[in-house]
């Protein structure tokens, strides 16, 4: 929430966050969702045309069998990517737009510059 009432975003990160498509990397990409009806939600997100061939697991607690719960008292649904997105703004609306969903972690367009530290130095990306 601080980053939507910024003046500016700026985003820090190592080079090993740098991809060439979202998604693909076989990690989990988050998605909170209500605890209400959540495997409904769970069998929608798999189901998604814009999210195909990915698959949906609810992330569960340090016990390993009881769902993991956020500050905010609810699920996450952890989504598994074999294949990058093919559009993930049609992927992050379509997410987005399902009820019971709170957020997602396909944040787009949000970093204002990108300071990304490398094996030779550190550079800055702008919008």
């Amino acid at each position: 929430m601080v980053e939507l009432v910024s003046d500016r975003f700026v985003c820090i990160v190592d080079e090993s966050k740098l991809v060439a498509g979202l998604g693909g990397s076989k990690d989990a990409m988050p998605v909170e969702i209500v605890q209400f009806c959540w495997e409904f939600n769970l069998k929608r997100l798999a189901e998604l045309p814009e999210v195909r061939g990915c698959e949906a697991r609810l992330r569960t607690g340090a016990d390993g069998k009881s769902p993991y719960v956020t500050d905010n008292g609810n699920y996450i649904v952890d989504l598994y990517f074999q294949q990058p997105i093919k559009d993930a703004r049609a992927a992050a609306k379509a997410i987005a737009s399902l009820t019971g969903i709170v957020d997602h972690g396909l944040f787009m367009d949000m970093a204002d510059v990108v300071i990304i530290a490398g094996s030779d130095g550190v550079r800055q990306q702008s919008k």
